[in-house]
């Protein structure tokens, strides 16, 4: 045989059977890393870091600067497909070399800058952690939105937001300790998708009608049933996802006021001196997940349709996806932990918009007072009336008593409803 054996492109893989060669097609291969760069000043050989303020990299030892040269892309950045081929291609690592701060108590795996040491994990604040070098084969994010707020205005926005409300302690704005703000890069997937709903539905229309009764002609109103059916398109665009469950999902979604407009090429320099989570979440489920965000909010304007003239029974929905697409980006997020009487509270703030959520501690006396003082003038009126009902009085004032009564419960649940939503994660 003149031509060649394995051909072209084949390799030889295991074989079950002794003595027998196999050999398969060769898997295509990834395109290289980016070269792995080092952030020293060419001036005086220090670490240079992102300043938030300069939108570059600055040496803080000589005053050395260095723009990123990334201009916005915004929305227009591209979008990649769900297949083979438009990941084996993809860039992995971070592009530079960075230690991993992996925490022994919530389990999350942070990205550090080389040569920065801590001891206490932002996510929780426990010091059970430890270092390693952090791996390189994981996706590497496509698109970020740079910092722009600065980490010294973090505790300012932190102190006004600890006292903007009245359920939390008098002393908190004062006394609270509110750790150092650090500044992380959080992985989020971004999801596109064009969605196509069939629904079929029975819809109830009410109808009044006349009938002889007794003599005398009366009214009535009755549902009538049919069965309909319709279409619902919905365009999906920056459907965004977290691509890391070691933040409190409620708090995030809180501070996601993110304006995609932003959206920059990924460099590396972005990242020098600041912290960054690679995703824990892997792209597939968090396509499921923003699939059934997608499903419900397509769900609900189907049967926003169905219901427009009327009420909906017997609900059915067939949906499809077309066009479907996926972006790896990363956002900027500060977070701290603050002590207060002993406990730990944590704070996170969009490093874009400066947008906060947290946990902060309630004072239960002050609801207390405030549940008493709204249940108070209902309770009040209707013991007077039970009092003067021998005056022929008492029936009216009674009445008045319990409409206050039964708004002063409204109160009192929203009362504790907002109490508790202060200190949740």
């Amino acid at each position: 045989m003149s031509e060649s054996f394995p051909p072209p492109g084949f390799v030889a893989v295991p074989s079950a059977v002794e003595g027998i060669a196999v050999y398969a097609p060769a898997l295509p291969e990834t395109g290289p890393h980016q070269e792995v760069v080092d952030f020293k000043c060419p001036r005086c050989g220090a670490a240079t870091a992102y300043s938030v303020v300069d939108g570059g990299l600055r040496c803080a030892h000589c005053g050395y600067y260095e723009s990123p040269q990334a201009p916005a892309v915004g929305k227009a950045a591209p979008q990649f497909e769900f297949t083979l081929e438009a990941l084996e291609p993809t860039a992995r690592g971070w592009g530079e070399e960075r230690r991993e701060l992996c925490c022994q108590s919530c389990g999350a795996q942070l990205s550090l800058p080389p040569g920065q040491l801590t001891s206490t994990c932002p996510f929780c604040g426990s010091n059970r952690v430890i270092q390693r070098a952090a791996p390189q084969d994981l996706l590497r994010p496509r698109f970020l939105i740079p910092f722009r707020v600065e980490n010294e205005a973090c505790r300012q926005i932190a102190r006004t937001w600890l006292g903007s409300s009245w359920m939390t302690p008098a002393a908190l704005q004062q006394t609270a300790r509110v750790a150092d703000f650090v500044g992380i890069y959080l992985p989020f997937w971004t999801f596109h998708a064009q969605a196509a709903a069939a629904w079929r539905a029975e819809v109830g229309h009410t109808v009044t009608e006349r009938y002889f009764q007794g003599g005398q002609w009366r009214t009535r109103t009755r549902t009538v049933w049919q069965w309909k059916s319709g279409h619902v398109q919905r365009r999906f665009d920056d459907c965004l996802m977290p691509g890391t469950g070691k933040v409190s999902r409620l708090l995030l979604r809180r501070i996601q006021t993110y304006d995609l407009q932003g959206l920059v090429p990924y460099k590396p320099e972005f990242l020098a001196g600041l912290h960054a989570q690679a995703y824990d979440i892997p792209l597939e489920q968090a396509w499921e997940s923003a699939r059934a965000e997608m499903r419900e909010q397509t769900r609900k304007a189907a049967l926003a349709q169905a219901g427009s003239t009327g009420a909906v029974r017997n609900f059915s929905m067939t949906l499809d996806f077309a066009d479907e697409s996926w972006r790896y980006i990363l956002l900027p997020v500060y977070l701290a932990v603050y002590q207060y009487q002993g406990q730990p509270y944590q704070v996170m703030v969009n490093g874009q918009t400066g947008a906060i959520a947290g946990q902060r501690p309630v004072d239960w006396n002050k609801i207390w007072l405030a549940v008493g003082a709204a249940l108070a003038p209902g309770l009040l009126l209707i013991l007077i009336g039970l009092v003067t009902a021998m005056l022929g009085v008492g029936v009216a004032v009674g009445g008045i008593g319990f409409v206050l009564l039964v708004i002063g419960i409204v109160v009192a649940i929203v009362l504790f409803s907002k109490a508790q939503g202060l200190d949740d994660a």
